[in-house]
């Protein structure tokens, strides 16, 4: 898939960068692309895989999931709306990890950057609730009394509701 392939480099043409990776995200790449002269704000958000959840100690595996070909368009539509939302966005990556996480790394960023830091933190904090409710994404964590695939996480809705 054309999106887990090419993710590990930002769009040459675009000020959107989407897609899911297979191996570690470009975190510090993502944050550089986001930098632009007409920008005094960047948030990076990075959801990262941690040895414990509510209830589950001892977590030693994260894997994650996705229906593929439905997440970039999803991940399209959380931007249209942040866009909508707050017009002075300039540049918006969402990327997401599949397969395992090892502890300590990250599952997901989300990096916006605006003129000023209301719509940057503003945005980001939309940015990723609206992927983790929107897009179809799943996570199975493995820890010391047992495993899930993430059957008590919530549906799947559409961006902004």
């Amino acid at each position: 898939m054309s999106e887990i392939s090419s993710v590990q480099q930002p769009p040459a043409d675009s000020d959107t960068w989407l897609g899911l990776s297979s191996g570690e995200l470009p975190v510090a790449e993502a944050y550089a692309w986001a930098v632009r002269p007409d920008c005094g704000a960047v948030v990076l958000f990075s959801g990262m895989a941690r040895d414990h959840s509510k209830g589950r100690e001892e977590v030693s595996l994260l894997e994650y999931e996705a229906y593929e070909e439905h997440v970039v368009p999803r991940l399209g539509l959380v931007v249209d709306e942040l866009r909508a939302t707050w017009p002075d966005v300039r540049r918006v990556a969402m990327i997401h990890r599949i397969g395992p996480v090892p502890i300590g790394e990250a599952a997901v960023i989300v990096v916006v950057s605006s003129p000023h830091r209301g719509a940057s933190f503003e945005a980001g904090k939309f940015g990723i609730d609206a992927l983790k409710s929107s897009v179809p994404i799943w996570k199975r964590e493995k820890w010391r009394d047992g495993e899930s695939w993430g059957l008590e996480a919530q549906h799947i809705t559409e961006a902004g509701s």
